[in-house]
């Protein structure tokens, strides 16, 4: 895969930056479903282990976290790209940097996604992530109504799938 984007680790002065692409992210797509009283806090997790940017002609383009989860796993967290900027490979990026630092970590790894994100749900399955399970939400409103499980690949970048 064409490296599009370089994944470094998100620094204080680019959270402003973040807000803002968070935002129209969630304009354009309606990602996060409800969004948050203070986007700032929301994109730093309390359990967070790192969260990373992308970078993109000196631009950011693109964020995500890890968080804890349990004693021997990490979970994707605030996995987001620029709409302007989106099907140019900045999400996979994020994804295998995700699954990579899992692994050098010795942690297994999973995410969550909302059943009306069905890019983000199509990138996974492409990517060779395992639905795992489905969890029905009452806090979707009229967007979304279950949670889907995926578990990560056990290697340590996801492999390509096709006619999926």
């Amino acid at each position: 895969m064409e490296r599009v984007a370089e994944i470094r680790v998100r620094v204080d002065a680019d959270l402003g930056v973040c807000v803002e692409l968070l935002r129209d992210v969630h304009d354009v797509a309606g990602y996060p479903v409800n969004w948050p009283a203070d986007a700032r806090k929301w994109l730093t997790p309390e359990d967070g282990l790192g969260c990373w940017v992308a970078v993109s002609d000196g631009r950011v383009v693109g964020h995500v976290a890890l968080t804890a989860n349990g004693p021997d796993g990490v979970s994707v967290e605030r996995l987001f790209v620029d709409p302007k900027a989106t099907r140019a490979g900045i999400g996979r990026q994020l994804l295998d940097h995700s699954v990579q630092t899992a692994a050098e970590l010795g942690r297994r790894l999973s995410l969550e996604v909302v059943d009306n994100r069905g890019a983000a749900e199509r990138l996974y399955r492409r990517a060779g992530w395992l639905e795992t399970g489905r969890t029905p939400i009452d806090w979707g409103g009229d967007q979304a109504s279950e949670l889907i499980h995926f578990e990560a690949p056990s290697s340590g970048t996801s492999e390509i799938r096709t006619g999926q």
